[in-house]
């Protein structure tokens, strides 16, 4: 039972600090001007990525949601924005570990892993782009208007998607292979 309760808490806190990680790389952007509103090219979809590659699909997922859900909320100040963040990004990092550990790969298939970060990435930018069409549309925007937005947000996610995979897959790979000889890899999953 001891053994259950520390493999617990060590999952809560991986966690914790990957959703840390993911609040930090989502700080840490280039705002770019869109038609409504503003987008951004930031460090937040690698940690995302690494939270679903390192935890798996559901404490990855986790991660990845409630450190951009709370970015939204406490740097971005967008209150109703969060709810679909949270979820959108919880689903970057939740499919990305899925197919990461799809069978028994448990996130060791390189090219599994590049396949896993690219489906993460692409199921966020369809959500994201499918909420913004929305938005444009609710509120009013001209169909025009609302294309342009819609094409800078797909550039800028495009670009954040493609840093994203270029990055956390080798970077997973490294931090796999150091928790792996330090014991701690066998406490994470």
């Amino acid at each position: 039972m001891a053994r259950e309760n520390q493999k617990t808490i060590y999952a809560i806190v991986a966690v914790a600090v990957f959703a840390a990680l993911v609040f930090v790389g989502s700080v840490i952007q280039v705002p770019v001007p869109a038609a409504f509103g503003m987008t951004r090219i930031h460090l937040g979809n690698i940690f995302c990525l690494l939270s679903g590659f390192m935890l798996g699909p559901v404490s990855g997922g986790l991660a990845a949601g409630i450190g951009s859900g709370l970015y939204d909320i406490i740097i971005y100040g967008d209150m109703l924005s969060a709810p679909f963040t949270l979820v959108f990004k919880g689903l970057l990092a939740g499919v990305c570990g899925l197919i990461a550990y799809a069978g028994h790969s448990k996130g060791e298939n390189h090219k599994l892993n590049i396949v896993a970060g690219i489906c993460g990435s692409v199921t966020y930018m369809i959500l994201y782009l499918g909420k913004s069409f929305a938005e444009g549309l609710l509120l009013g925007s001209e169909m025009g208007t609302v294309l342009t937005a819609l094409a800078t947000k797909f550039v800028t996610s495009g670009i954040n998607a493609i840093i994203a995979v270029v990055v956390s897959v080798p970077l997973y790979t490294v931090l796999r292979l150091a928790l792996k000889k330090s014991g701690l890899l066998e406490k994470l999953g």
